[in-house]
């Protein structure tokens, strides 16, 4: 499942996930892509409604990608950077996709793609990780950061070490998918204690 967090349907984060896609059908592996970045998406206001129903109070476009994503077995974020980070409708999406769902994301997969001008991928690139970090959900790992560079799609082809890079995450991904899924019939799925909550206070 791919999230393509830019407003642009055809723009720079759209056109990285088509490469991706292209590479992942030619490995056998299915994929979605679900534009999320021109809807109205709000942030999470930590109601904790979902502890109690299973999905955020705010029934939106949030609630149909999780079930989406609770099949999938991999998660892939897409997002262009405005202000040297994520933009806000994919953060806000984020947030409460990954706060709302209960289902055991462990050893789901995870990666991050970054579409930017010039500068902030960065960044932008470690705040989307660690979504993926915090659930147990493995990183997948190209041949350099994975993001590409250009103002429109046009200029992400020129990008060429861009689109390897998305290239080489495909291939990964694709490996990584498949021998996931060889360990989880061998060896089953690390089960992951929660028995432990702080708030950093004595």
């Amino acid at each position: 499942l791919m999230i393509n967090g830019s407003p642009h349907p055809k723009g720079c984060v759209a056109t990285a996930l088509d490469v991706i896609a292209k590479e992942l059908e030619a490995e056998g592996i299915e994929s979605e892509i679900v534009t999320v970045g021109n809807k109205d998406i709000r942030g999470c206001i930590s109601c904790r409604r979902c502890m109690e129903t299973g999905k955020c109070v705010f029934d939106d476009l949030v609630n149909e990608t999780a079930r989406k994503f609770e099949k999938a077995d991999a998660l892939i974020l897409g997002t262009p950077v405005y202000y040297g980070s994520p933009n806000g409708t994919l953060l806000s999406f984020a947030d409460r996709l990954f706060y709302s769902t209960r289902f055991d994301k462990t050893m789901k997969l995870g990666a991050a793609v970054i579409s930017n001008r010039r500068g902030g991928s960065s960044a932008s690139f470690d705040a989307v990780n660690k979504y993926f970090t915090i659930s147990g959900m493995p990183v997948v790992s190209s041949s350099y950061w994975n993001d590409v560079h250009g103002y429109s799609a046009e200029d992400v082809y020129k990008d060429e070490e861009g689109v390897q890079t998305m290239k080489n995450l495909a291939h990964n991904m694709a490996f990584l998918l498949k021998s996931v899924a060889l360990g989880k019939e061998k060896y089953g799925v690390p089960q992951m204690k929660h028995e432990v909550y702080t708030n950093m206070i004595r």
